[in-house]
């Protein structure tokens, strides 16, 4: 039968795992009274850490007193392990209070995962673009007198162009004394456009243009 050392020490149960790597019993394709020595050796689940062992530990373990029908010779006296060399009482390695080290290192890494995929969800949302606020604006443009070139003022108006604005519908409205008015609409996206730079913009066409006024302004 395989010698694997010491079952009582982390060794030799290190060894175990790593046979059991590639195998679902001690000897052989079924249990046999191989795995029953050894299951009896090591007394005890393996740690997590050793998972290969824990899963034959386990199903082994399921078979109950069916162990003890397991085809291979019996002995009445299980393979014991060596005996455990002393250790100082402060040893944590051995102490077993309320559960495993290594239990509590699962639960540990377990709370740090989630923690770092709250805070990642947490960072994503935040950078996570909102909607974007537009403003619909009504211009009023008002040339110097009746003989102004109303449709060359529209022209020269649609003429800006500036990253967020988009012109819309317009029309000539009297004002007057025969007057005529451009009232023009435009939908502009509010971080990138100032109304201000706009009429700005607008009465640098000062040939055509007398001024400009902000007849309405709508959220939407």
């Amino acid at each position: 039968m395989t010698k694997f050392g010491n079952l009582s020490m982390d060794s030799g149960v290190q060894a175990l795992d790593e046979y059991l790597g590639d195998r679902s019993y001690v000897e052989g394709y079924s249990p046999s009274q191989a795995d029953v020595a050894i299951f009896e050796g090591l007394g005890k689940a393996p740690k997590p850490q050793f998972n290969h062992a824990r899963r034959w530990y386990s199903h082994i373990s399921s078979f109950g007193e069916a162990r003890a029908k397991f085809p291979g010779a019996t002995t009445s006296t299980p393979v014991k392990s060596e005996p455990k060399p002393e250790q100082n009482d402060d040893d944590d390695d051995e102490v077993d209070l309320f559960g495993s080290d290594d239990d509590e290192e699962e639960d540990a890494e377990a709370a740090r995962v989630r923690e770092e995929r709250l805070a990642s969800y947490a960072a994503k949302k935040a950078a996570k673009p909102g909607p974007i606020a537009r403003s619909q604006i009504l211009l009023d443009c008002k040339p110097w007198d009746d003989e102004t070139d109303m449709k060359g003022m529209e022209d020269l108006v649609r003429s800006i162009s500036m990253d967020g604005l988009v012109w819309g519908a317009s029309k000539l409205n009297p004002l007057a004394f025969g007057i005529m008015k451009l009232s023009i609409l435009c939908t502009v996206e509010d971080a990138k456009v100032s109304v201000d730079d706009l009429t700005e913009k607008i009465m640098e066409f000062e040939d055509l243009v007398q001024s400009v006024d902000v007849a309405a302004f709508n959220k939407v």
